[in-house]
C-alpha cells in the first residue's frame, strides 16, 4: 500500500486516516522509499518549512577529552571542569578516549543498518505500537505517530535493556551480538559520566548513581532513509529527551543540530566520537538535591534530513 502523493490532496485531507493507512503497511518510511514514490506523502509535511540549513556564524559543540581520567587526578579536575562548563552552558558535549573500540562503534551503526534493510516480511515481525513490556523489541515508524503535530520521517526500534535485559533469542539476529556488547559498554561509560557530573556538582562521586541515575538503560536505533523532497520534512522534530542523559553515536552523515544562543547550531560526527546531552530527568534529579536544575541544561536539538543516514542513542532512564 502507498499513501497517496501530496499533489493529489485536498487541504481538508483525512489525516488520522492517512497515518493509519500508512501504519497499517508496517514497512515504515523505507517501505515508501521502497516502493518507488516520488513525492512525500502529506503526514510527513512541516506545518511551516523550518529553515535550520540557513548559514550562522560558526558555533562549536564542546569536546572533551576522557583519557587519563582514572589514574590521573589533576586530568580528571580538568576533565570535571570541562563537563560542568559544556553542560550549564550548551547541554550538550562531544568525548573522545572514552573507551568504546572504534570497531564496536561501526559495528553498532552496521547493526542498525542491518535491521532496518532486513527483508520486509521478517521485519515485519518486530512492527508494534504495543508499549506494555510484552515484546523486548519495538520497530515501528514514529513511536507517537498518532498524538505528535509532526511525523518524522525516520523509522526506528526500541529495546530496554538494563534493567532485566532480554535474552539473546529475544532480540533481532541482524544487530543481537552486538546490542548486547554495545549496551555493556555504554552502561560502564555511563556510570562514568554519572560520577564525573556528580563530582562537577559538587556532590559525592557516586550521588547521581545511588540515587538511580543509571538503573534503566534503553537503546534506540534510528534510521533515515533516502528522501524525494527533503526540503518538505525533517528527520527529527525538535524535543528535548525524556531521559537522565543520552549517549548518542551518530555515523558519517550526522545532521544532529543543538539549540544555543537563539540558533541551530551543527554538531558534526568526529569519527570515534560520542555525543552526551543531559535529559529532563537530570533536571529533576538536581531539583531533589536541593540543587538549581538550570546547573545543567537539557537543550532542545533537532535533526534535518541529510541523505540517508542512522544514529544509535543510549538513554539512561528508569
Amino acid at each position: 500500500m502507498v499513501l497517496n502523493d501530496t499533489s493529489t490532496c485536498q487541504p481538508d485531507y483525512d489525516r488520522k486516516a492517512e497515518l493509519r493507512a500508512f501504519d497499517e503497511t508496517k514497512t515504515g518510511v523505507k517501505g515508501l522509499v521502497d516502493a518507488g514514490i516520488t513525492e512525500v506523502p502529506r503526514i510527513f509535511h512541516l506545518p511551516s518549512p523550518e529553515n535550520l540549513n540557513s548559514q550562522q556564524p560558526e558555533l562549536t559543540l564542546p569536546t572533551i577529552d576522557l583519557q587519563g581520567i582514572d589514574n590521573n587526578p589533576t586530568r580528571r579536575k580538568e576533565v570535571i571542569k570541562q563537563v560542568k562548563g559544556a553542560l550549564e552552558s550548551w547541554g550538550f558535549f562531544q568525548m573522545v578516549n572514552h573507551g568504546i573500540p572504534i570497531n564496536i562503534l561501526e559495528e553498532m551503526i552496521k547493526g542498525v543498518v542491518d535491521f532496518h534493510e532486513q527483508d520486509t516480511e521478517v521485519k515485519k515481525q518486530w512492527y508494534t505500537r504495543d508499549s506494555s513490556g510484552k515484546t523486548r523489541v519495538i520497530y515501528n515508524s514514529n513511536f507517537d505517530l498518532y498524538s505528535a503535530p509532526v511525523t518524522n520521517w525516520r523509522d526506528s526500534f526500541y529495546c530496554t535493556m538494563v534493567p532485566n535485559p532480554p535474552e539473546p533469542q529475544e532480540l533481532p539476529s541482524p544487530c543481537r551480538d552486538i546490542l548486547l556488547e554495545y549496551s555493556k559498554q555504554v552502561m560502564k561509560l555511563g556510570v562514568c559520566l554519572f560520577e564525573l557530573m556528580s563530582e562537577a556538582l559538587g556532590l559525592d562521586r557516586n550521588h547521581l548513581v545511588d540515587i538511580g541515575c543509571a538503573d534503566g538503560l534503553a537503546v534506540l536505533g534510528h534510521y533515515y532513509p533516502s528522501c524525494p523532497q527533503p526540503e518538505l520534512t525533517i528527520g527529527t522534530r525538535d524535543h528535548t529527551d525524556n531521559d537522565f542523559i543520552t549517549i548518542l553515536l551518530q555515523d558519517h552523515m550526522g545532521g544532529l543540530k543543538v539549540f544555543y544562543e537563539d540558533q541551530w547550531t551543527d554538531v558534526p560526527p568526529i569519527p570515534g566520537a560520542l555525543v552526551v546531552n543531559a535529559g529532563d530527568f537530570l533536571q529533576a534529579s538536581l531539583i531533589l538535591s536541593h540543587l538549581p536544575p538550570s546547573l545543567f541544561l537539557s537543550s532542545s536539538h533537532t535533526r534535518s534530513y541529510k541523505l540517508q543516514c542512522r544514529s544509535i542513542g543510549l538513554l539512561f532512564n528508569t
